[in-house]
């Protein structure tokens, strides 16, 4: 089963739907396929946060019978327009309840995922220290490097060379953040490597900020449609240099 099957099935295989046969061969691929896998998870995480969000209320008990008592009826006087605005306070309460619930799972959820990928453009960063795992592409040359991608990805990322301010090219890779797929642009620093992770912005998916996730500083920022992640052990003042210099191009 290929990924793109694989993807039109995912919500099937999420409500249910599939059959025996199907949900077999579902499996079987996730057992494969990290993407399908992470894909997976996402979901599941997402479908467990709106369940827990309670993004509605319960009307109170005796709320049918009040409305029915002020409905016109047969012997009823009350006016239409009156029960209009008796009860509009309590939709509009009821509305704006339902907003904060949605903003505060909104702040939630971008929160979320902001931590999950820098830990996982962390250990992406670590999985490149292993030898031979550092570049798929191994060289200075920047009009060496960007054409390496041309065909793997849907995207052109912006590979430049500062040598010029030490920090020397050095190389690129595919690797996959939060089961995206995404650039990584290899860059040193006095004896030190920095993984530069590039992807395209999407909406409630680009994060920015700076921090140290298990002892390594991280520095994330948003350019031309681009979400940009820098990790490394050198010192947060030389992330924040490497970043101007990106900013500047």
């Amino acid at each position: 089963m290929s990924c793109e099957i694989a993807e039109t099935r995912l919500y099937a295989y999420l409500d249910g739907e599939l059959d025996a046969a199907g949900s077999a061969d579902f499996n079987q691929h996730l057992r494969s396929c990290p993407v399908c896998t992470a894909a997976l998870l996402e979901e599941e995480k997402l479908r467990q946060g709106l369940q827990q969000s309670r993004l509605y209320s319960h009307a109170p008990a005796g709320l049918k019978l009040r409305i029915e008592e002020s409905l016109p009826g047969p012997g009823k006087k009350k006016s239409a327009g009156l029960l209009s605005w008796r009860w509009l306070p309590i939709a509009a309460a009821i509305v704006f309840a339902a907003f904060l619930g949605w903003r505060q799972l909104t702040i939630g959820n971008q929160r979320s995922y902001r931590e999950a990928a820098v830990i996982a453009a962390v250990d992406a960063h670590l999985r490149s220290l292993q030898p031979g795992h550092l570049a798929d592409v191994q060289s200075t040359d920047q009009h060496t490097v960007k054409p390496w991608f041309d065909g793997k990805l849907d995207f052109a990322p912006p590979v430049r060379d500062f040598a010029a301010h030490d920090f020397p090219l050095v190389g690129g890779r595919l690797d996959v953040i939060e089961g995206r797929t995404v650039a990584a642009l290899v860059y040193g620093r006095r004896k030190h490597f920095i993984n530069v992770f590039v992807e395209k912005s999407e909406p409630n998916t680009s994060w920015d900020g700076s921090g140290v996730e298990q002892g390594y500083h991280w520095t994330a920022w948003n350019k031309d449609g681009f979400t940009i992640c820098a990790v490394s052990d050198v010192s947060a003042s030389d992330l924040d240099q490497l970043k101007q210099l990106f900013l500047q191009e």
